[in-house]
C-alpha cells in the first residue's frame, strides 16, 4: 500500500491518510479481510504523528470501511451488499453538494461535470 503525504496541502494529513487507504481499496491493493499496519507502524512509515493515523483509522471505522478489532488491528470490511444505507448516501450527498455547486458556479455544465467525475474514477482505479 502506497500513501503519499503532501505536508503543504490544504487537506489535513489525517484526511490524506484516510483517502490514501480508501484509494488503495478501490485499486484492489487492499481487499476485505486485509489487516492494516498498526498505528505506530504506519505513522513511522509515513513520518507522521501516531495520533494522526489513529484519527484516520477512527474516521475509516465511522465510515464502515474498516473494523478495529482489539489486539488484532484494523481490518478492511467488505463493501455493503446491495444498496448503500440511506444515512451513508445522505452523508455522501452532503459532501458532494458544495463541490458540485462550486463547479456549476464556475461555469461547468452537467456533461462536463459527468466527464470530470468519470475521469477521476478512472484515475483512482488506475485504468
Amino acid at each position: 500500500m502506497f500513501i503519499q503525504i503532501e505536508p503543504q496541502s490544504d487537506t489535513p494529513i489525517y484526511a490524506q491518510v484516510t483517502n490514501g487507504i480508501m484509494e488503495g481499496i478501490v485499486r484492489g491493493e487492499l481487499i476485505p479481510g486485509d489487516i492494516l499496519p498498526s498505528v505506530r507502524s504506519l505513522a513511522g512509515d509515513l513520518g507522521v504523528n501516531m495520533h494522526t493515523v489513529n484519527k484516520s483509522y477512527h474516521e475509516l471505522e465511522s465510515k464502515g470501511v474498516i473494523r478495529i478489532v482489539p489486539k488484532s488491528g484494523a481490518v478492511i470490511c467488505s463493501p455493503s451488499e446491495g444498496t448503500i444505507p440511506p444515512q451513508r448516501l445522505n452523508h455522501i450527498s452532503e459532501e458532494l453538494r458544495p463541490i458540485l455547486v462550486e463547479s456549476l458556479v464556475a461555469g461547468m455544465n452537467e456533461e462536463e461535470i459527468t466527464e470530470l467525475v468519470a475521469s477521476i474514477i478512472s484515475n483512482v482505479k488506475g485504468d
